[in-house]
């Protein structure tokens, strides 16, 4: 099974960024991997197992918002992840061409 931990800590004044930091850098130590932006994966073997991490990622929430969603092999392999990179720039092509 796979662990899902989404986040949005607070990170105006210096302590709170240093919470933040910490935070982040405590999951990286717990064997997490970032997925995206404030949201971080791990496979856990059992539901014991993931039972762990969720205490771990409760003890280190100081203030702000986290979300820990459980998802089977199944369920984790259904994520569809979209990534587009390239800019497109638009340019000015005329609707219309007109031949003289």
């Amino acid at each position: 099974m796979w662990l899902m931990i989404m986040y949005d800590l607070p990170a105006v004044s210096k302590k709170e960024k240093s919470d933040a930091k910490k935070f982040r850098n405590n999951l990286l130590k717990d064997g997490f991997t970032m997925f995206q932006y404030s949201i971080y994966i791990r496979y856990c073997f059992s539901d014991n197992n993931a039972n762990i991490h969720r205490r771990r990622i409760r003890k280190l929430l100081t203030k702000g918002h986290v979300g820990i969603i459980k998802l089977n092999d199944n369920q984790f392999k259904a994520i569809e992840v979209l990534e587009k990179r390239k800019n497109f720039i638009k340019t000015n092509i005329p609707e219309l061409i007109t031949f003289y």
